[in-house]
């Protein structure tokens, strides 16, 4: 059994040690993958903190047929798509902060993906399309398998397979662009 379900199912046990240890190992990935479909760190600190609120109040069955990582993901995904909805009803907000938003996010990278060429990597992910940046940001930061990706974002292996492809190829291009080969990376 996974890390992660084990102190789940210690936490609806009663051990609320159980929680401390999710908050602890999943906090930081679940927040930049967030960040990725929201694209505000703040943001995405704050859809973090909800999905974690949701374990505890409302304490949703897991079951072993999927990581309990790719769980958790899914629920903070299912948050951002609410909350991207919530916003697309709203006017634009004003650009106000935005250097400050920007300024914060930066330093979670550098925070989170400590060496340079990882830095490079995330941010020039950054440029791509929304999917290439979820299929890449967790197939190589957050090292899942194609059918845990695939349940996330609702495909199948094969169409998993095609969009990394295709995700790598994009971020070969945007590699070049800077002067790069996408071997150095």
């Amino acid at each position: 059994m996974e890390n992660g379900a084990s102190s789940y199912r210690r936490f609806l046990e009663g051990d609320e040690n159980g929680i401390v240890e999710i908050v602890r190992d999943y906090k930081d990935g679940l927040m930049l993958y967030l960040n990725g479909y929201v694209r505000n760190i703040h943001t995405a600190e704050d859809l973090t903190e909800d999905t974690f609120i949701r374990l505890v109040a409302k304490r949703p069955r897991y079951s072993d047929r999927y990581a309990f990582k790719t769980w958790l993901y899914a629920i903070g995904r299912n948050l951002a798509i609410d909350y991207l909805r919530r916003q697309k009803r709203r006017s634009e907000q004003p650009l106000d902060g935005m250097e400050e938003i920007l300024a914060d996010e930066v330093s979670v990278e550098k925070q989170y993906l400590r060496e340079e060429r990882k830095i490079l990597l995330f941010r020039l992910m950054d440029r791509l399309h929304e999917e290439y940046r979820q299929v890449l940001y967790l197939y190589y930061f957050e090292n899942l398998r194609h059918e845990e990706i695939g349940r996330l974002l609702h495909k199948n292996r094969r169409q998993v397979e095609n969009l990394l492809y295709r995700a790598k190829q994009a971020l070969k291009r945007e590699t070049e662009k800077e002067g790069f080969r996408h071997e150095d990376l």
